[in-house]
């Protein structure tokens, strides 16, 4: 799958408390949707910065930076699984197979 995605962001609206220093730099945790319909300008779906589940169950409101809009795909939409999830199940499917008697 490839895909190339243009957005734009409003840099006066972001929370500075949201803002996470690290050892490489600063950096603003955000979600970007991609909707199934175009909205009337034709984009495809919103960027926010992103919640916590907390702040999600609180039904905080989402804080929008701007939009983003799919400009080329090659045709094949594929999802990624957690590389985590893909590790764990080899080692599951192993053990499974240990408990055989023969």
């Amino acid at each position: 799958m490839a895909l190339i995605l243009a957005a734009s962001i409003n840099l006066n609206e972001i929370p500075k408390d949201k803002i996470i220093v690290g050892k490489k730099g600063k950096y603003l945790p955000i979600s970007i949707t991609l909707n199934d319909e175009l909205d009337q300008f034709g984009n495809q779906g919103p960027v926010i910065v992103s919640q916590s589940k907390e702040e999600r169950e609180a039904k905080q409101a989402k804080t929008y930076l701007g939009n983003v809009k799919l400009v080329w795909t090659n045709g094949e939409v594929k999802k990624f699984d957690n590389p985590q999830q893909q590790q764990a199940a080899p080692v599951a499917a192993a053990a499974i197979e240990d408990d055989l008697p023969f």
